[in-house]
């Protein structure tokens, strides 16, 4: 173990999965992870959290220096829509572990990781999508990220939900795609998908599932896969764009996170569209855990105004 470094406990508790790591410094001493849950802000969200945390810490693997603790950061689902809630939430975590906790939204940690506290623009593609900015001041600016029924357009869950909708449409009489042959991964025949849909437990997770065999169609040069790929890419540079639109920056830089962009081919298309638009990609320097460790070992962080704690004067 680093013994120059605290022992920091981090979580990642999102809509689809709660992630927990101990570590010391850049050491990972330990990790566990199981389902996510709906947000802090839904009603006795930061009870549900905070056992949900709590149970996947205890998952960790045993003999780790959990005694030993220093801080807390916990990147939680729901944070932007309750303040109240989310130091709530805080206070429950510095008071079980008796250490200062720090609670931020997943998106927040996520841009904190990616370019390690300083200001910026930081574009994540999964399930949803979100453009997230913040600017020499510290004020957030954001674009999308509003949900899979108004936004999220360009994400996971919309390249698999218009990847489905062609196949449908195939099915009608519309253009012919591979994409029929690889709706077999979900169901026997395509008229069954409207019932696999309905029957899925979280129906926006369902239709991601799809994207990447619309990615992996598009690349081997089907029609209908790649205009829908296209114009993902010409949505998420669009949302960029909207969000790092007062980039002081002679040219606006963007970092790429989340499991759509790790795709090498679609990652490739979105880095030209993105270049086409005159914005540079930067590498991430981390993701949101590492955001989320930031968090619980720097106070006076630039993003410190969304970042809630616990609120107890802890010695330095």
């Amino acid at each position: 173990m680093d013994a120059a470094f605290d022992v920091v406990l981090v979580a990642d508790v999102g809509k689809s999965r709660c992630r927990v790591e101990l570590r010391s410094g850049t050491e990972l001493l330990g990790a566990a992870d199981q389902h996510g849950f709906a947000g802090v802000h839904v009603d006795n969200g930061p009870t549900l959290a905070f056992d949900l945390l709590l149970e996947t810490t205890s998952m960790l693997p045993p003999g780790l220096p959990i005694s030993t603790l220093t801080g807390i950061g916990a990147a939680v689902a729901g944070v932007e829509a309750s303040a109240e809630k989310s130091r709530e939430l805080a206070t429950m975590l510095a008071q079980r572990f008796s250490v200062p906790a720090a609670v931020l939204s997943d998106a927040t940690a996520a841009q904190l990781g990616a370019l390690q506290g300083a200001p910026g623009t930081t574009l994540i593609v999964g399930t949803g999508a979100v453009a997230f900015r913040f600017d020499e001041a510290g004020i957030l600016h954001r674009a999308d990220g509003w949900g899979p029924y108004l936004g999220d357009r360009g994400s996971g869950r919309w390249i698999g939900q218009k990847g489905l909708q062609a196949v449908l449409n195939a099915l009608d009489g519309g253009p012919a795609t591979s994409l029929s042959a690889a709706a077999g991964a979900l169901v026997e025949s395509p008229d069954m998908l409207p019932g696999w849909l309905a029957a899925a437990e979280n129906p926006y997770r369902a239709m991601a599932r799809f994207a990447p065999l619309v990615l992996h169609a598009a690349e081997a040069g089907d029609g209908v896969a790649q205009g829908i790929v296209d114009d993902a890419c010409r949505i998420l540079t669009h949302t960029v764009k909207l969000a790092s639109g007062g980039d002081t920056g002679s040219t606006p830089r963007v970092a790429l996170l989340g499991g759509v962009v790790s795709s090498e081919f679609f990652g490739g298309l979105l880095r030209n569209a993105l270049a086409s638009a005159g914005i540079e990609v930067v590498a991430a320097l981390g993701d949101g855990l590492d955001g989320a460790a930031l968090a619980a070992t720097r106070r006076g962080l630039l993003q410190e105004r969304y970042i809630h704690r616990d609120g107890t004067n802890w010695p330095d």
